[in-house]
């Protein structure tokens, strides 16, 4: 399976199942798209009446064919699907090996933002904090659940993790003090909106967080339109100076900006640039995910928008790229030579099987988009995984599974999307969300072109 494009000035051709990329001229381009569907004399014919005027010989068509007929011999080109018969094995294989957990130290928050999924930190339920005990429980159970897996990683996440930033340290420490005599690493994670960031929190954040995703929006009046505290008042001037202190003292490094945009902004490039203005350079923009009937959903008339905003967002990290002020856009960080590995590309992201939520009562889930749903709950962090039914429904649950998949050339890009995604759209965690698809593809595209275009430059210089 191939997937031709074009984008800006490049013609793209992909290999789905080999994963190869091949940046090539318009008569290679018109050859590929005719190539296996007509006899070689037919195709040089074809082609060559269409680009005779432009200085290309039939030598040099015949040449080109001859060359296609070379990558499909080396497995580059029109590559057979091998991987259908994996899919089912690969998890099987991995066991009950647990490697990430997403700990809810919060299930409260100090915002108020009007298109939380969690609603509003509670996630469908009370409000609470989780106690240093049930938070040591579930890094003894990762331990205890990891295998021989050395790297483990763990979320802290809410609601507002802040609200519970005592826990969050105790819990930093306790992790440390076991690591080295069970053979483990942790690599820790914090999600805050950034009303209570403070010296302590930058210091500690900055010396034990592998990472800190940072709550923004972008534009202010676009950002406190949504995300606003309980009595309606919008954060951006609260939180705005207080990332910029922590990135600063974080050097710039392993951090991210995180926004949602919406109805309300499907031009959300201004928001990057304003992210950018503001000296951020590790940046995302996610679309919302909700209720169709919500006011601030994407509409079929936001997707022409956002899909011209992500070509503009590319051809603008090109721009900053010569000039030497690159910045880096989550979605378009993909590796085409060394990874994900083809478990990962088959199997997804692991939610419910290598990757599970903890919430403050200690209940295990999927993920954090399924806390709340009883139906969903897995088991707790003192009994394991009781419900065996949903969790090996998960396992179960790959791009290969999924018939909507089947010819689709991004497949093992996405490893068929995210299971929330597609429970909150179709009622089953083996459909598809098919507006994300639309808008990852879109993604896809635009993350490749920029590779193909650093490849370019460096074989130039």
């Amino acid at each position: 399976m191939i997937h031709r494009y074009k984008l800006n000035g490049f013609n793209i051709v992909i290999d789905t199942c080999s994963g190869s990329v091949h940046a090539v001229d318009e008569a290679a381009y018109d050859i590929i798209a005719l190539y296996g569907s007509e006899r070689k004399e037919n195709i040089a014919a074809k082609v060559f009446e269409k680009y005779k005027d432009s200085g290309v010989s039939l030598n040099d068509i015949n040449e080109c064919i001859d060359d296609i007929e070379t990558l499909k011999n080396e497995g580059k080109l029109f590559a057979e699907d091998t991987f259908a018969p994996l899919a089912d094995t690969f998890k099987q294989k991995s066991g009950n090996v647990v490697k990430a957990l997403c700990l809810h130290v919060a299930h409260t928050c100090n915002l108020n933002c009007s298109y939380c999924f969690a609603s509003q930190g509670k996630y469908h339920g009370d409000r609470a904090l989780m106690s240093f005990e049930v938070g040591k429980r579930a890094l003894d159970f990762l331990i205890e659940n990891s295998g021989t897996r050395r790297n483990l990683e763990v979320d802290f996440f809410g609601g507002e993790p802040l609200m519970n930033w005592d826990v969050v340290k105790r819990l930093v420490e306790y992790a440390r003090s076991v690591e080295q005599k069970h053979g483990k690493n942790f690599r820790f994670t914090l999600t805050t909106n950034g009303v209570l960031i403070d010296d302590d929190v930058i210091d500690f954040a900055n010396r034990e967080m592998s990472n800190v995703v940072l709550s923004l929006d972008g534009r202010k009046e676009v950002h406190d339109a949504l995300r606003v505290d309980y009595a309606g008042n919008g954060s951006w001037e609260k939180i705005v100076p207080k990332f910029q202190k922590l990135v600063k003292a974080r050097g710039g490094k392993n951090y991210y900006m995180r926004g949602t945009f919406t109805h309300a902004n499907p031009d959300f490039l201004k928001d990057i640039e304003t992210m950018l203005d503001l000296g951020f350079t590790e940046l995302s923009m996610e679309p919302v995910v909700c209720d169709p009937k919500d006011s601030y959903a994407l509409t079929e008339e936001d997707k022409p928008v956002v899909m011209e905003q992500y070509e503009k967002l590319a051809e603008k990290m090109l721009e900053r790229r010569k000039a030497g002020k690159p910045f880096t856009f989550y979605h378009y960080m993909i590796d085409l030579t060394g990874g994900p590995c083809i478990y990962k590309r088959i199997s997804g992201c692991g939610s419910g099987t290598e990757y599970m939520a903890v919430t403050p009562w200690g209940d295990l889930y999927p993920c954090h988009q399924f806390v709340g749903d009883e139906d969903f709950k897995l088991g707790d962090i003192w009994n394991g995984v009781t419900n065996k039914e949903k969790q090996e429904e998960f396992r179960s649950c790959n791009v290969y599974k999924r018939p909507e998949c089947a010819d689709c050339w991004a497949k093992l890009y996405c490893s068929g999307g995210c299971a929330a995604n597609a429970y909150h759209a179709t009622g089953s965690v083996k459909g598809i969300y098919e507006y994300g698809c639309d808008l990852f593809k879109k993604r896809m595209e635009c993350a490749i072109m920029l590779k193909v275009a650093e490849s370019l430059e460096e074989d130039a210089e």
